[in-house]
């Protein structure tokens, strides 16, 4: 029986979820990549399976209160200093998906025997079915197997840094980032530190 904070939580959170995808959902103007804005990556980490449609598809094209956005209007990740330094929200996504995704998920999105590898199944998921999964779940059942992945969202801890463990996922789908720990990583926008104290309430 669900108690009544998860009753009123989950739709709550699910609507602000949907509603910054809609926001963000726009396309960028003059979607074309900025020079300035280019991925430095590591081109002998043999883990990060380069894709070079998806790195040239996830190029940011301009930064918006310390996030980068792609041509489509959606968080995208920045990496500098040869594959050594990640920006905020990339960082942000690794430490959360290793918090809260990879006991079933597997360490840096390679996947397990019950869970898909994330890290493949962002190379096809757009932002919109990513966020959509989280909030409501996902089942997939055959006659050899069920796959059920739970509803997260009543769960701030997830729902917060939804954009975050997007980012960080689509670098690795992207092979911008291999399976590091990562070294260094950009300041903390003001921005995110404003939405995190929103979303969890302190």
């Amino acid at each position: 029986m669900l108690h009544l904070s998860t009753i009123i939580t989950r739709p709550v959170l699910a609507a602000l979820a949907l509603a910054t995808v809609s926001v963000v959902a726009v396309h960028a103007e003059d979607a074309k990549p900025d020079p300035a804005l280019a991925n430095s990556l590591n081109a002998n980490d043999k883990t990060a399976e380069q894709d070079p449609a998806l790195l040239k598809k996830d190029a940011a094209v301009k930064i918006e209160d310390g996030k980068y956005i792609d041509a489509d209007g959606h968080p995208t990740f920045h990496v500098t200093d040869d594959g050594k330094k990640l920006d905020w929200y990339s960082y942000s996504g690794y430490r959360r998906y290793h918090a809260e995704c990879h006991v079933c998920h597997g360490p840096d999105g390679m996947g397990s025997t019950y869970a898909p590898a994330l890290k493949d199944s962002l190379k096809h998921l757009s932002y919109e079915e990513f966020i959509g999964i989280l909030v409501g779940g996902k089942q997939d059942v055959n006659a050899a197997e069920q796959k059920v992945m739970p509803a997260f969202g009543d769960n701030k801890n997830v729902m917060c840094y939804s954009d975050d463990l997007y980012v960080y996922l689509k670098a690795r789908a992207a092979g911008a980032i291999g399976r590091i720990r990562p070294s260094d990583h950009e300041d903390k926008p003001d921005a995110a530190k404003k939405t995190e104290k929103e979303c969890m309430g302190f």
